[in-house]
């Protein structure tokens, strides 16, 4: 089926200025030829990184309410969903029985469930209330694809990744517990251990440098193992930036063709749409750095925090100036003239080594 002849249901956050959540999906999957039918669940002037924001959290009322008129008038019609930030584990609730429902009624339903930093948690901390972590769980099995960060595989699966045989069970869990067909952990940041069980092909040169690792088990693999696991590095970009795994996410389920076989030998339908998805999000974020670089000095200042509790419009101007530059590069987004040269690489000995 092609991009035109699809309807993705986005239901995520939304924000008035700055490109996190909706804003950042949406206009991306637009430009790919899908239409977008767009639930926000906060309506916020900005995110949570400027320190101040004012809005509304949509309510688990008001969005059964939202679902219950569209079903109504015949207009819950997705061929893909995409969820994202859902504040509470009411709302998410209300959003668990909607994928449920979707997903019986058409069981080739695309799902992706994002988990990105700004849902669940990263560098050790939550940022969301605990109780919504079992509905999370509870949510995994009606999903297509997940890409939860490394922290958030951490919570989700309950294991401490800090060896090889760490990252198999946590794989293993998500895979056969909640069976998850595509997991993607996003973000990963490269220790050592983890460089020194990379093979050659995917282990990064020095410098700084995060992970991607995607395992799928919709393909047979020949050798019997549990899935078919995939990787690549990407040089990191330096400066904070919001949106970017819900961008990522966006291109991830865009390019996500299950019915289409994949064209290079040894991949995924996954690592194929993952490769697309990392090369846009990384020259993304390059232009966006490349243009805040060019800002006025006040716009660039470094993080501090006493100077910026002293004065809250230097941090305001420090996060404006890095938004994501979607509408600048939405080229980047259609793929002009991007070096789509870097794939994911099979990590073949993932299961044995």
């Amino acid at each position: 089926m092609a991009p035109s002849e699809e309807r993705v249901l986005s239901i995520q956050s939304h924000v008035v200025f700055g490109y996190v959540g909706g804003k950042a999906a949406v206009f991306p999957l637009q430009c790919l030829g899908y239409d977008v039918d767009v639930v926000n669940t906060v309506n916020f002037s900005n995110h949570a990184g400027y320190g101040r924001s004012g809005g509304s959290k949509t309510t688990a009322a008001e969005l059964n309410s939202i679902f219950a008129s569209m079903e109504q008038n015949e207009l819950l019609m997705p061929t893909r969903l995409l969820t994202g930030y859902i504040p509470g584990a009411e709302a998410l609730s209300a959003v668990e029985k909607l994928a449920s429902k979707l997903k019986h009624a058409r069981p080739s339903l695309t799902y992706l469930l994002d988990r990105e930093s700004t849902v669940m948690g990263d560098a050790g901390r939550l940022y969301v209330a605990p109780d919504v972590i079992p509905v999370y769980r509870e949510m995994l099995p009606l999903a297509t694809i997940i890409t939860p960060n490394w922290f958030e595989a951490e919570v989700l699966t309950g294991v401490e990744l800090t060896d090889l045989a760490s990252l198999r069970k946590a794989l293993s869990i998500l895979h056969t517990e909640y069976h998850v067909p595509n997991v993607v952990i996003t973000s990963i940041p490269l220790r050592q251990w983890l460089v020194d069980c990379l093979p050659s092909p995917i282990r990064p040169p020095h410098g700084d440098h995060i992970l991607c690792i995607t395992s799928s088990t919709a393909d047979a693999h020949p050798s019997g193992t549990p899935s078919l696991v995939h990787a690549q590095y990407v040089a990191t970009i330096p400066g904070y930036f919001s949106g970017v795994g819900d961008l990522f996410s966006a291109l991830l389920l865009a390019h996500f063709h299950p019915h289409e076989p994949p064209k290079c030998p040894g991949a995924t339908v996954l690592s194929e749409a993952v490769s697309k998805a990392l090369v846009k999000t990384h020259t993304m974020l390059q232009l966006t750095h490349e243009r805040a670089s060019k800002l006025p000095e006040d716009e660039r200042h470094p993080s501090d925090d006493e100077l910026d509790g002293a004065d809250p419009l230097r941090k305001t101007r420090r996060m404006r100036g890095r938004e994501l530059a979607l509408i600048q590069g939405q080229d980047i987004i259609r793929g002009s003239g991007l070096d789509d040269t870097r794939p994911l690489k099979e990590w073949i000995t993932f299961w044995s080594q």
